[in-house]
């Protein structure tokens, strides 16, 4: 693979070669970065605002939920350098060759809500403030054109591939990042840091605000759990591990740049333009626009467009490397073309069809949930593991071959399988989201969201307990062994060529 920018990306998830992995831990922290640094983020860090908390306790809880959530986060990051392909193909080790599809299903879905809400979000602001600026109409015409615009050059920058992304958040990371510290300025006048919140002293809906809120932060780094490895995997594999995570790990603490961006202004719309955060139909990007003084209108506009393309190619990227693993058939160019195309019809009929853009909110909390048990069983799988993987067995399904150290039982790995199925099925009926969704349990904490503690908890003990009352085979550990568990002399079945092999013709 070439390095020109220009080049036009044709690996999928095949393993990259080593002559091919020149990227760096700063490379994979300015795309996960860049990726978090945008509109989408603020309007997460407003959330605490919208619970009734005060400023203070809204900064607490949001460093709390973005310590958590990194930590979380950053040992996905070593699957790409150490396996050179994406962390849904990694997954095979631990749910198996045909299991490997949760993770692949789990980021098409997550990278498309992310995607609608990054273009509906971006568009919304370029729209609001060129209405503000120049006086562009503000009618469904004006936004049609700019979420055509979005994702028309998310779809182009995808195309090229993962040097293209690299370059494009390069100057994302550092154009938005100056962009939101020249709104210091622009609101410091405005801002009251004593900003008390609407809840009373010892109300009983103060955990449940605080909890929730900071759950809503951590969701934010645990999205990218899924996509880490479609970037990391051209960091070559003697990279040290500590490097790796570390970036993983500053890309997600860094976004505290704009969350703290979306709390500082969201307590200045509370005190000047209550209407805007009202919980019932809270507008933060209308609340930014009305308290901006004019000449902040630009860069308003620019954080938009800027945010709009980091935000979107980091995710549909992902969208399209992932397609192409699950439909082996499909180049990684086609995926993302044919994928891309179903998003932005999914965009357009959202907004001004069916008005999905609240219900995409909810549904992109509901993939997180589901999500975060997924991570837990990669990491300790990890651990168990020692860090040992069979690079070739793991192309088993994307080869349309058979057997192999991960085929398990017919592509499945039960005790990985069984360990998701049932931590996400609980977490999902713990989430409580307030006419949204409420789960069955979702009272059962008084009003507190614990989907996602219950989730990474019941995770790690279920999938432990199945990998010791069951052991794998000793040939997926590797020579050094298990760590944790035991293993069973349990045969591993070659790997065979699954498709029919072609016969010579009978001579008459």
């Amino acid at each position: 693979m070439s390095n020109t920018l220009t080049e036009i990306e044709t690996y999928g998830v095949e393993r990259i070669p080593d002559a091919d992995r020149t990227a760096r831990p700063l490379d994979l922290f300015r795309v996960a970065f860049g990726g978090a640094n945008t509109f989408a983020t603020c309007v997460l860090g407003a959330f605490p605002i919208l619970f009734g908390l005060s400023f203070w306790q809204g900064l607490a809880a949001t460093v709390l939920g973005l310590v958590v959530g990194s930590m979380i986060l950053a040992p996905l990051s070593l699957f790409g350098p150490l396996n050179g392909t994406n962390n849904a193909v990694s997954s095979s080790a631990h749910l198996g060759v045909h299991g490997r599809v949760v993770g692949s299903f789990l980021s098409l879905l997550t990278a498309i809500a992310f995607f609608s809400i990054s273009v509906w979000s971006s568009g919304d602001a370029l729209v609001g403030g060129a209405h503000r600026l120049v006086g562009l109409p503000d009618v469904d015409a004006s936004y049609a054109v700019a979420y055509g615009i979005f994702a028309a050059l998310v779809l182009a920058v995808c195309v090229y591939g993962f040097r293209f992304m690299l370059f494009v958040n390069k100057i994302a990371v550092a154009a938005a990042s100056l962009l939101f510290v020249l709104g210091i300025f622009a609101f410091a006048g405005d801002f009251d840091p004593s900003y008390p919140g609407t809840l009373a002293a010892g109300d009983p809906l103060f955990w449940p605000s605080f909890i929730g809120a900071a759950l809503i932060v951590l969701s934010n780094p645990v999205s990218f759990g899924a996509f880490l490895g479609d970037w990391s995997r051209y960091i070559p594999a003697d990279t040290p591990r500590k490097k790796v995570m570390t970036a993983a790990f500053m890309s997600q603490i860094a976004t505290i740049l704009p969350f703290f961006f979306g709390l500082s202004t969201a307590s200045i719309i509370a005190s000047k333009a209550a209407q805007y955060v009202d919980p019932a139909a809270p507008n933060y990007v209308g609340g930014l626009l009305a308290i901006s003084p004019a000449w902040y209108f630009v860069p308003v506009c620019l954080i938009a467009l800027i945010g709009g393309m980091s935000t979107g190619s980091t995710s549909l990227y992902g969208t399209g490397l992932d397609f192409s693993s699950v439909f082996p058939r499909f180049s990684r160019v086609q995926a993302t073309v044919f994928i891309g195309t179903l998003s932005i019809v999914f965009i357009f009929v959202g907004r001004f069809a069916a008005n999905l853009t609240q219900s995409i909110s909810t549904f992109a909390t509901l993939i997180i949930t589901c999500t975060a048990p997924w991570m837990v069983i990669m990491m300790l799988g990890y651990v168990t593991r020692r860090g040992w993987y069979d690079a070739d067995a793991l192309q088993v399904f994307n080869r349309r071959q058979r057997g192999g150290r991960y085929w398990f039982t017919h592509g499945w790995n039960w005790r990985g399988m069984s360990a998701w199925l049932a931590s996400a099925a609980l977490a999902l009926s713990f989430v409580n989201l307030p006419g949204q969704f409420v789960g069955p349990l979702g009272e059962l904490a008084g009003g507190v969201d614990i989907s996602l503690p219950v989730g990474l908890a019941v995770a790690a003990l279920l999938y432990l307990a199945l990998l010791t009352a069951f052991p794998e085979p000793r040939e997926v550990y590797g020579p050094r062994g298990p760590r944790l568990v035991r293993s069973a002399d349990t045969p591993v079945p070659p790997i065979i060529d699954a498709r029919p092999a072609a016969t010579e013709p009978v001579a008459p």
